[in-house]
């Protein structure tokens, strides 16, 4: 759809130089029957090159785009006024590059919110990289020693942050699955989980933001970026988001389970408790690992079904560990709601790529761009 529209405004683009060759008499332009003076001729000439550089623009995924072919738009609209027996039939043209313009701003503005809570988030990170040592695990229950064994992190810079992408699919209840992508930034100290999301829901681009940050939680999802179907906070949602926050740790980083604000609690061999506090909100789960010393489950009765705004045991089995980024890391996981009625997926993912205690938003950006 992008080629097919990018190509839209370059030949619209083209066509605008028509004005300018007959206002300088360069060949038989029968398509204007008006006369146009030479100034004019020359707005026409920018006008069309105003909508050939936001095509190029468009095809190299500059962000500014879309605000260069709106301005290329009503300049055009202005010109086609003007001689509108001539060429009123490129109004249909500027109403279908004016819409996906706007839509891309949109979608620009929604993820730049996003990434600028990154860009703060990542100012407030410590910069030192000293690493785990055994003398670190030795607080935490001999399972939970072994299962970060088993990933690797000793000898390894103790965690501060990390970034994940993912691809997979989600369904609402009684929905059917969608596909999406996601990209999402975690922060240990001051507890922050920025979690975007890209997909399309039966064929409409469906973005999603969830931003758990300065002692707040939102949930936002936008049809075309624009229109908003979900925008809630408050504090249920943000117990929720702690348990959510706290999941990234035990899955994706099992560095940061030396944290002193986890409580540790043995329940037999292969499970014990853990309860998470994050200032005055306190959460707790069970972790299931098997004989290899894998985390197989994690499960917590302190989150909510956004759908229903109720709480209901919640569960992410995880399987295919291998190694991501020098740690063996479970590469598969679902999301699981327990209802009365019985268990119910609702999400699918799989880690595409993972980085720990990265420094700037723009070292993750040139990362990204390389995958």
């Amino acid at each position: 759809m992008k080629i097919v529209v990018s190509i839209l405004v370059m030949v619209h683009g083209i066509i605008h130089f028509m004005g300018f060759a007959k206002a300088f008499a360069l060949g038989n332009i029968a398509e204007f029957g008006k006369e146009l003076s030479k100034p004019i001729g020359l707005i026409w000439l920018l006008t069309g090159l105003l909508f050939m550089v936001s095509s190029i623009m468009m095809l190299l995924k500059k962000g500014g785009w879309p605000v260069l072919a709106i301005l290329a738009v009503i300049i055009s609209e202005i010109l086609i006024l003007n001689v509108w027996s001539d060429a009123k039939y490129g109004t249909f043209a500027n109403i279908i590059i004016l819409m996906a313009a706007i839509i891309a701003f949109g979608a620009i503005r929604f993820e730049n919110s996003y990434k600028n809570d990154v860009d703060s988030a990542m100012g407030t990170i410590p910069s030192n990289d000293e690493p785990i040592t055994e003398k670190d695990l030795e607080p935490l229950p001999p399972i939970v020693q072994r299962y970060l064994k088993y990933v690797g992190v000793v000898g390894r810079p103790k965690v501060h942050n990390f970034r994940i992408v993912f691809e997979g699919e989600m369904r609402d209840k009684g929905k059917d699955w969608f596909l999406f992508t996601s990209e999402q930034h975690n922060f240990i100290k001051a507890p922050t989980r920025l979690f975007f999301m890209k997909a399309k829901v039966k064929g409409v681009p469906t973005h999603g933001y969830h931003s758990y940050q300065n002692e707040d939680a939102r949930m936002q999802i936008k049809l075309l970026s624009l229109f908003s179907v979900v925008d809630i906070s408050g504090e249920e949602l943000f117990a929720a988001e702690t348990v959510t926050f706290f999941n990234d740790l035990c899955l994706f980083a099992p560095a940061a389970l030396i944290d002193k604000r986890i409580e540790w609690e043995v329940i037999d061999d292969t499970s014990v408790k853990a309860t998470y506090t994050n200032n005055a909100t306190k959460i707790s789960a069970i972790l299931y690992f098997n004989d290899e010393g894998q985390l197989e489950n994690f499960v917590s009765n302190d989150s909510i079904a956004v759908s229903e705004m109720k709480t209901f045991p919640f569960s992410t089995p995880i399987k295919n560990y291998r190694d991501m980024n020098g740690c063996n890391l479970p590469t598969y996981g679902e999301a699981v709601w327990h209802y009365p009625e019985g268990q119910f997926s609702y999400g699918r993912f799989n880690i595409k790529s993972i980085q720990y205690n990265m420094s700037h938003l723009n070292e993750y950006v040139l990362k990204h761009n390389k995958e």
